[in-house]
Protein backbone atom coordinates (compact mmCIF):
# COMPACT_ATOMS: atom_id res chain seq x y z
CA UNK A 1 0.00 0.00 0.00
CA UNK A 2 1.15 3.25 -0.86
CA UNK A 3 2.08 6.32 1.59
CA UNK A 4 -1.05 8.05 0.76
CA UNK A 5 -3.24 5.65 1.42
CA UNK A 6 -1.87 4.47 4.39
CA UNK A 7 -1.62 7.97 6.23
CA UNK A 8 -5.80 8.17 5.28
CA UNK A 9 -6.18 5.23 7.21
CA UNK A 10 -3.89 5.63 10.09
CA UNK A 11 -5.38 9.70 10.18
CA UNK A 12 -7.97 10.08 12.41
CA UNK A 13 -10.24 13.45 12.79
CA UNK A 14 -12.80 14.30 14.48
CA UNK A 15 -16.16 12.94 13.56
CA UNK A 16 -19.35 14.75 13.52
CA UNK A 17 -22.99 13.65 13.72
CA UNK A 18 -23.81 11.56 10.59
CA UNK A 19 -26.01 13.59 7.98
CA UNK A 20 -29.72 13.10 8.17
CA UNK A 21 -31.10 10.61 4.97
CA UNK A 22 -27.20 9.69 4.15
CA UNK A 23 -28.06 6.64 5.27
CA UNK A 24 -31.80 4.78 6.00
CA UNK A 25 -30.03 2.50 8.95
CA UNK A 26 -30.55 4.53 12.44
CA UNK A 27 -27.40 4.80 14.37
CA UNK A 28 -26.98 1.80 17.21
CA UNK A 29 -26.04 1.43 20.77
CA UNK A 30 -22.38 0.27 21.91
CA UNK A 31 -22.14 -0.37 25.85
CA UNK A 32 -18.98 -0.02 27.70
CA UNK A 33 -18.68 -0.75 31.62
CA UNK A 34 -15.74 -0.19 33.82
CA UNK A 35 -15.85 -3.88 35.64
CA UNK A 36 -13.09 -2.22 37.86
CA UNK A 37 -13.71 -0.10 41.10
CA UNK A 38 -10.98 2.34 40.17
CA UNK A 39 -11.00 4.95 37.77
CA UNK A 40 -9.70 3.99 33.88
CA UNK A 41 -8.15 6.83 32.20
CA UNK A 42 -7.94 6.60 27.89
CA UNK A 43 -9.17 3.57 27.92
CA UNK A 44 -8.82 2.30 24.37
CA UNK A 45 -11.77 0.57 22.63
CA UNK A 46 -10.92 -1.35 19.45
CA UNK A 47 -14.38 -2.74 17.76
CA UNK A 48 -13.29 -4.93 14.78
CA UNK A 49 -14.84 -3.90 11.44
CA UNK A 50 -16.56 -7.38 11.35
CA UNK A 51 -17.68 -6.93 14.57
CA UNK A 52 -19.33 -3.70 13.64
CA UNK A 53 -21.05 -4.83 10.17
CA UNK A 54 -22.30 -7.35 12.32
CA UNK A 55 -24.55 -4.81 14.24
CA UNK A 56 -24.78 -1.78 11.37
CA UNK A 57 -24.30 -4.08 8.27
CA UNK A 58 -21.65 -3.73 5.60
CA UNK A 59 -20.25 -0.77 5.68
CA UNK A 60 -19.41 0.62 1.73
CA UNK A 61 -16.16 1.62 0.55
CA UNK A 62 -14.72 4.89 1.31
CA UNK A 63 -17.26 5.12 4.71
CA UNK A 64 -16.64 5.24 8.54
CA UNK A 65 -18.44 5.36 11.47
CA UNK A 66 -18.99 8.03 13.75
CA UNK A 67 -19.25 7.63 17.65
CA UNK A 68 -21.35 9.72 19.50
CA UNK A 69 -21.24 9.87 23.60
CA UNK A 70 -24.37 10.02 25.44
CA UNK A 71 -24.25 13.83 25.90
CA UNK A 72 -23.57 14.35 22.37
CA UNK A 73 -20.01 14.56 21.88
CA UNK A 74 -18.54 13.25 19.18
CA UNK A 75 -15.67 11.15 19.69
CA UNK A 76 -11.86 11.12 17.61
CA UNK A 77 -11.91 7.46 16.44
CA UNK A 78 -8.85 5.69 14.50
CA UNK A 79 -9.27 3.69 11.76
CA UNK A 80 -6.34 1.41 10.71
CA UNK A 81 -5.70 -0.73 8.44
CA UNK A 82 -4.36 -3.81 10.24
CA UNK A 83 -3.44 -6.42 7.30
CA UNK A 84 -2.57 -3.67 4.35
CA UNK A 85 -5.37 -4.77 2.20
CA UNK A 86 -6.50 -1.19 1.55
CA UNK A 87 -9.56 -1.39 3.52
CA UNK A 88 -9.83 -0.31 7.85
CA UNK A 89 -9.80 -3.47 9.89
CA UNK A 90 -10.48 -1.57 13.34
CA UNK A 91 -11.33 1.61 14.54
CA UNK A 92 -10.13 2.65 17.78
CA UNK A 93 -10.91 5.70 20.19
CA UNK A 94 -9.96 6.50 24.07
CA UNK A 95 -12.58 7.34 26.76
CA UNK A 96 -11.84 7.63 30.71
CA UNK A 97 -14.26 5.68 32.83
CA UNK A 98 -14.79 6.53 36.24
CA UNK A 99 -15.03 3.41 38.89
CA UNK A 100 -17.86 1.23 38.02
CA UNK A 101 -18.99 3.32 35.40
CA UNK A 102 -21.20 2.36 32.32
CA UNK A 103 -21.56 4.64 28.96
CA UNK A 104 -23.84 4.01 26.28
CA UNK A 105 -22.52 5.49 22.63
CA UNK A 106 -24.23 6.02 19.29
CA UNK A 107 -22.60 4.39 16.42
CA UNK A 108 -23.56 4.98 12.69
CA UNK A 109 -22.11 4.72 9.24
CA UNK A 110 -20.88 8.39 7.64
CA UNK A 111 -19.01 9.03 4.88
CA UNK A 112 -17.55 12.78 6.29
CA UNK A 113 -14.04 13.05 8.65
CA UNK A 114 -13.97 16.36 9.47
CA UNK A 115 -11.40 19.00 11.43
CA UNK A 116 -8.45 17.41 13.10
CA UNK A 117 -7.47 15.81 16.36
CA UNK A 118 -4.40 17.19 18.61
CA UNK A 119 -1.38 13.80 18.45
CA UNK A 120 -1.33 11.65 21.25
CA UNK A 121 0.64 8.56 19.90
CA UNK A 122 3.18 8.74 17.28
CA UNK A 123 6.13 6.28 15.49
CA UNK A 124 8.53 6.87 13.22
CA UNK A 125 11.75 5.55 12.00
CA UNK A 126 13.59 8.24 9.43
CA UNK A 127 17.53 7.55 7.61
CA UNK A 128 20.05 10.06 7.52
CA UNK A 129 20.31 12.06 4.21
CA UNK A 130 23.62 12.64 2.73
CA UNK A 131 23.93 15.92 4.57
CA UNK A 132 23.53 16.61 8.23
CA UNK A 133 19.67 16.24 7.76
CA UNK A 134 16.99 13.26 8.15
CA UNK A 135 14.57 12.08 5.70
CA UNK A 136 11.01 11.20 6.05
CA UNK A 137 9.32 9.12 8.34
CA UNK A 138 9.31 5.69 6.28
CA UNK A 139 6.43 2.77 6.06
CA UNK A 140 9.04 0.31 5.89
CA UNK A 141 13.01 0.02 6.25
CA UNK A 142 15.89 -2.93 6.74
CA UNK A 143 19.04 -3.65 7.53
CA UNK A 144 21.22 -6.54 7.09
CA UNK A 145 22.34 -9.49 9.73
CA UNK A 146 25.13 -7.59 11.88
CA UNK A 147 24.40 -3.71 11.15
CA UNK A 148 27.27 -2.02 13.46
CA UNK A 149 26.23 0.72 15.96
CA UNK A 150 27.06 4.10 15.50
CA UNK A 151 30.57 4.63 16.80
CA UNK A 152 30.03 8.06 17.69
CA UNK A 153 33.95 9.29 18.10
CA UNK A 154 33.98 8.95 14.39
CA UNK A 155 30.67 10.19 13.18
CA UNK A 156 28.45 12.98 15.20
CA UNK A 157 25.48 11.42 13.58
CA UNK A 158 24.14 8.07 13.32
CA UNK A 159 22.36 6.09 10.05
CA UNK A 160 18.87 6.45 11.46
CA UNK A 161 17.21 9.22 13.92
CA UNK A 162 18.28 8.36 17.42
CA UNK A 163 19.32 5.28 16.18
CA UNK A 164 16.27 3.31 14.63
CA UNK A 165 12.59 3.40 15.25
CA UNK A 166 11.36 5.43 18.19
CA UNK A 167 7.41 5.55 19.33
CA UNK A 168 6.06 8.04 22.03
CA UNK A 169 2.18 9.08 23.60
CA UNK A 170 1.40 12.27 25.03
CA UNK A 171 3.28 10.73 28.55
CA UNK A 172 6.33 8.72 27.27
CA UNK A 173 8.47 7.37 24.57
CA UNK A 174 10.42 5.05 23.93
CA UNK A 175 13.08 3.38 21.30
CA UNK A 176 15.00 0.17 19.46
CA UNK A 177 18.44 0.08 18.62
CA UNK A 178 17.79 -0.89 14.82
CA UNK A 179 21.63 -2.97 14.58
CA UNK A 180 23.17 -5.82 15.73
CA UNK A 181 22.19 -4.48 19.77
CA UNK A 182 18.83 -4.91 19.11
CA UNK A 183 17.81 -3.28 22.50
CA UNK A 184 15.24 -0.64 23.68
CA UNK A 185 15.44 2.12 25.52
CA UNK A 186 13.43 4.96 27.34
CA UNK A 187 12.36 8.71 26.44
CA UNK A 188 11.00 10.08 30.28
CA UNK A 189 9.11 12.95 29.09
CA UNK A 190 7.87 16.15 30.94
CA UNK A 191 5.58 17.20 28.08
CA UNK A 192 2.63 16.11 26.30
CA UNK A 193 4.28 16.90 22.87
CA UNK A 194 4.89 14.97 20.21
CA UNK A 195 9.07 15.78 19.96
CA UNK A 196 10.96 12.25 19.04
CA UNK A 197 10.99 13.50 14.90
CA UNK A 198 13.51 16.08 16.50
CA UNK A 199 15.39 14.90 18.88
CA UNK A 200 18.65 13.78 17.88
CA UNK A 201 18.51 15.58 15.34
CA UNK A 202 20.92 17.87 16.39
CA UNK A 203 24.37 16.50 17.37
CA UNK A 204 25.07 19.60 19.99
CA UNK A 205 21.90 19.29 21.69
CA UNK A 206 22.64 16.45 23.81
CA UNK A 207 19.03 14.08 24.94
CA UNK A 208 21.36 12.44 27.80
CA UNK A 209 20.96 15.87 29.77
CA UNK A 210 17.37 17.14 31.12
CA UNK A 211 15.93 19.17 28.44
CA UNK A 212 12.05 21.21 28.70
CA UNK A 213 10.73 17.98 26.79
CA UNK A 214 12.34 15.36 29.09
CA UNK A 215 15.88 13.12 28.27
CA UNK A 216 17.01 9.53 27.98
CA UNK A 217 16.55 8.30 31.18
CA UNK A 218 17.97 4.34 31.03
CA UNK A 219 21.46 3.22 30.61
CA UNK A 220 21.24 -0.63 29.46
CA UNK A 221 24.67 -2.23 28.50
CA UNK A 222 24.63 -5.52 28.15
CA UNK A 223 20.66 -5.79 29.47
CA UNK A 224 17.62 -6.26 28.30
CA UNK A 225 16.65 -2.73 28.71
CA UNK A 226 13.38 -2.16 28.44
CA UNK A 227 11.65 -4.90 27.31
CA UNK A 228 13.95 -6.39 24.90
CA UNK A 229 13.56 -9.84 23.80
CA UNK A 230 15.66 -13.13 24.19
CA UNK A 231 15.36 -16.61 24.19
CA UNK A 232 15.80 -19.59 26.53
CA UNK A 233 16.36 -22.58 24.88
CA UNK A 234 17.31 -26.23 26.51
CA UNK A 235 20.43 -27.99 25.44
CA UNK A 236 21.16 -31.76 26.03
CA UNK A 237 23.28 -31.72 29.26
CA UNK A 238 23.07 -28.35 29.94
CA UNK A 239 21.36 -25.46 31.72
CA UNK A 240 18.92 -23.23 29.58
CA UNK A 241 21.29 -21.17 27.61
CA UNK A 242 19.75 -17.58 26.93
CA UNK A 243 20.19 -16.25 23.78
CA UNK A 244 19.57 -12.75 23.10
CA UNK A 245 17.88 -11.93 19.61
CA UNK A 246 20.71 -10.00 18.69
CA UNK A 247 24.10 -9.81 17.11
CA UNK A 248 24.80 -11.42 13.68
CA UNK A 249 22.64 -14.28 14.35
CA UNK A 250 19.43 -12.08 14.16
CA UNK A 251 19.56 -12.45 10.80
CA UNK A 252 18.43 -9.29 8.72
CA UNK A 253 15.78 -6.98 10.11
CA UNK A 254 12.42 -5.69 8.97
CA UNK A 255 10.78 -2.26 10.34
CA UNK A 256 7.16 -1.80 9.49
CA UNK A 257 4.71 1.13 9.84
CA UNK A 258 1.36 -0.02 10.60
CA UNK A 259 -1.03 3.10 12.27
CA UNK A 260 0.62 6.66 13.15
CA UNK A 261 -1.80 8.26 15.86
CA UNK A 262 -3.70 10.47 16.98
CA UNK A 263 -4.89 7.74 19.20
CA UNK A 264 -2.70 5.18 18.96
CA UNK A 265 0.38 4.19 16.98
CA UNK A 266 1.49 0.54 15.65
CA UNK A 267 4.75 -0.68 14.49
CA UNK A 268 6.14 -4.39 13.63
CA UNK A 269 9.77 -5.86 13.55
CA UNK A 270 10.12 -8.71 11.49
CA UNK A 271 12.91 -10.78 12.05
CA UNK A 272 12.43 -14.19 9.52
CA UNK A 273 16.23 -15.68 9.29
CA UNK A 274 17.23 -16.01 13.24
CA UNK A 275 19.66 -18.74 13.68
CA UNK A 276 19.84 -18.58 17.57
CA UNK A 277 21.54 -21.69 18.02
CA UNK A 278 24.18 -21.12 14.92
CA UNK A 279 23.08 -22.87 12.11
CA UNK A 280 19.94 -24.66 13.13
CA UNK A 281 16.64 -24.52 11.16
CA UNK A 282 16.51 -20.06 11.33
CA UNK A 283 13.51 -19.24 13.52
CA UNK A 284 10.67 -16.70 12.34
CA UNK A 285 9.80 -14.06 14.75
CA UNK A 286 7.46 -10.93 14.26
CA UNK A 287 6.86 -8.48 17.28
CA UNK A 288 4.45 -5.86 17.03
CA UNK A 289 4.70 -2.68 19.68
CA UNK A 290 1.11 -0.62 19.94
CA UNK A 291 1.10 2.62 22.12
CA UNK A 292 -1.93 4.49 23.14
CA UNK A 293 -2.55 8.17 24.19
CA UNK A 294 -2.31 8.72 27.88
CA UNK A 295 -0.48 5.37 29.29
CA UNK A 296 2.87 4.87 30.75
CA UNK A 297 3.32 1.46 28.62
CA UNK A 298 3.62 -0.40 25.27
CA UNK A 299 2.29 -3.53 24.35
CA UNK A 300 4.16 -6.07 22.68
CA UNK A 301 2.66 -8.90 20.92
CA UNK A 302 4.91 -11.69 19.80
CA UNK A 303 4.65 -14.58 17.50
CA UNK A 304 7.08 -17.37 16.79
CA UNK A 305 7.69 -20.04 14.39
CA UNK A 306 10.09 -22.64 13.97
CA UNK A 307 11.02 -22.16 18.14
CA UNK A 308 13.13 -24.70 19.37
CA UNK A 309 11.50 -27.45 21.35
CA UNK A 310 11.01 -26.67 25.10
CA UNK A 311 11.70 -22.84 23.81
CA UNK A 312 10.17 -20.07 26.26
CA UNK A 313 10.52 -16.30 25.28
CA UNK A 314 11.73 -14.03 27.56
CA UNK A 315 12.12 -10.21 28.11
CA UNK A 316 13.58 -8.02 30.98
CA UNK A 317 14.70 -4.96 32.85
CA UNK A 318 17.60 -3.61 33.50
CA UNK A 319 19.06 -3.69 36.69
CA UNK A 320 22.33 -1.20 36.74
CA UNK A 321 20.90 1.05 39.07
CA UNK A 322 17.69 -0.92 41.22
CA UNK A 323 18.39 -3.13 44.50
CA UNK A 324 15.90 -5.35 44.00
CA UNK A 325 12.44 -6.61 41.87
CA UNK A 326 9.47 -7.17 43.18
CA UNK A 327 7.25 -9.94 41.80
CA UNK A 328 3.30 -9.27 40.64
CA UNK A 329 0.55 -11.27 41.06
CA UNK A 330 -3.01 -9.95 41.05
CA UNK A 331 -6.17 -10.50 38.21
CA UNK A 332 -4.68 -12.85 36.30
CA UNK A 333 -1.57 -11.34 35.55
CA UNK A 334 2.18 -11.90 36.36
CA UNK A 335 5.37 -10.12 36.25
CA UNK A 336 7.99 -7.81 38.32
CA UNK A 337 8.73 -3.87 38.86
CA UNK A 338 11.38 -2.29 40.27
CA UNK A 339 11.36 1.63 41.74
CA UNK A 340 14.80 3.04 42.79
CA UNK A 341 16.86 5.88 42.23
CA UNK A 342 17.73 4.45 38.45
CA UNK A 343 17.51 6.95 35.83
CA UNK A 344 20.13 8.71 34.56
CA UNK A 345 18.70 11.97 35.45
CA UNK A 346 19.64 9.96 39.37
CA UNK A 347 16.30 10.48 40.75
CA UNK A 348 13.29 8.24 40.49
CA UNK A 349 12.06 5.87 38.45
CA UNK A 350 9.95 2.79 38.19
CA UNK A 351 9.06 0.40 35.75
CA UNK A 352 7.36 -3.25 35.41
CA UNK A 353 7.00 -5.66 33.12
CA UNK A 354 3.58 -7.27 33.29
CA UNK A 355 1.92 -10.55 31.05
CA UNK A 356 -0.88 -12.89 30.97
CA UNK A 357 -0.75 -15.33 34.32
CA UNK A 358 -1.57 -18.34 31.59
CA UNK A 359 1.46 -17.21 29.43
CA UNK A 360 3.96 -16.42 32.58
CA UNK A 361 6.86 -19.25 33.04
CA UNK A 362 8.69 -17.56 35.74
CA UNK A 363 10.63 -14.84 36.88
CA UNK A 364 14.57 -14.24 37.44
CA UNK A 365 17.55 -12.66 37.29
CA UNK A 366 20.57 -13.71 34.56
CA UNK A 367 23.83 -13.96 35.92
CA UNK A 368 26.56 -11.71 34.85
CA UNK A 369 29.11 -13.76 33.72
CA UNK A 370 29.09 -16.51 30.62
CA UNK A 371 26.23 -14.73 28.89
CA UNK A 372 25.65 -12.05 27.01
CA UNK A 373 22.60 -11.32 28.46
CA UNK A 374 23.46 -9.46 31.64
CA UNK A 375 22.32 -7.22 34.34
CA UNK A 376 18.57 -8.04 34.09
CA UNK A 377 15.49 -8.65 35.87
CA UNK A 378 13.48 -11.35 33.52
CA UNK A 379 10.25 -12.49 32.54
CA UNK A 380 10.01 -15.54 30.65
CA UNK A 381 7.02 -16.29 28.79
CA UNK A 382 5.14 -19.62 26.58
CA UNK A 383 5.81 -20.24 22.91
CA UNK A 384 2.82 -21.35 20.72
CA UNK A 385 3.08 -21.46 17.36
CA UNK A 386 -0.77 -20.67 17.41
CA UNK A 387 -0.70 -17.96 19.63
CA UNK A 388 0.99 -14.76 20.58
CA UNK A 389 2.61 -13.71 23.30
CA UNK A 390 2.65 -10.66 25.04
CA UNK A 391 3.61 -8.42 27.22
CA UNK A 392 3.59 -4.40 28.58
CA UNK A 393 6.34 -2.72 29.90
CA UNK A 394 5.71 0.65 32.19
CA UNK A 395 7.94 3.36 32.47
CA UNK A 396 7.32 5.49 34.89
CA UNK A 397 9.32 8.64 35.74
CA UNK A 398 9.06 11.08 38.82
CA UNK A 399 9.39 13.96 36.86
CA UNK A 400 6.27 12.64 34.68
CA UNK A 401 4.00 12.14 36.96
CA UNK A 402 4.15 12.59 40.70
CA UNK A 403 2.68 9.90 41.84
CA UNK A 404 5.35 8.22 40.71
CA UNK A 405 7.86 10.21 43.37
CA UNK A 406 6.95 7.30 46.07
CA UNK A 407 7.47 3.43 45.94
CA UNK A 408 3.72 3.35 46.96
CA UNK A 409 2.57 5.65 44.42
CA UNK A 410 4.32 3.53 41.91
CA UNK A 411 2.80 0.33 43.42
CA UNK A 412 -0.40 1.50 43.86
CA UNK A 413 -0.55 2.30 40.14
CA UNK A 414 0.68 -0.72 38.87
CA UNK A 415 -1.11 -3.07 41.07
CA UNK A 416 -4.14 -1.21 39.44
CA UNK A 417 -2.59 -1.78 35.83
CA UNK A 418 -2.53 -5.72 36.55
CA UNK A 419 -6.30 -5.62 37.38
CA UNK A 420 -7.04 -3.53 34.44
CA UNK A 421 -4.86 -5.66 31.95
CA UNK A 422 -6.01 -8.91 33.07
CA UNK A 423 -9.94 -7.47 32.86
CA UNK A 424 -10.86 -5.73 29.94
CA UNK A 425 -13.42 -3.77 29.50
CA UNK A 426 -16.83 -4.76 28.74
CA UNK A 427 -18.51 -4.32 25.19
CA UNK A 428 -21.88 -4.79 24.49
CA UNK A 429 -23.76 -4.25 21.49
Amino acid sequence: MNVKIRFLFSLVVLMLFSFAGLFAQKAKQLSVSNPSAFSRPDELIVLSRKMIERKLGEIPEGSYISIIESANRPLVVQFDDMDDDGKWDEAVFLYSFKPGEKVVFKVSVTSRLLGKAVVRAHVRQRRKNSDTTFGLTLERDSIPAGQPNTDFSKQKLPPFLTEGPAWENDKVGFRLYFDARNTKDIWGKTTSKMVLDTVGADPSDSYHHLADWGMDILAVGKSLGAGSLAMSVPLAGKKDTLIRLGGSNMGPVIYEKIADGPVRAIFRMHYPEWRALGNNSPIDLTEEISIWGGQYFYESKIRVRNAPVGARLVTGIVNLNSKMSTPVARGGVQGLFTYDLQSENKDRLGMAILTPASLCEGTGTTPNEGTDVKNTYYVAMKISPKETSGFRFYSAWEKSDERFSTEKGFQDYINNEAVRYGQPVNIIW
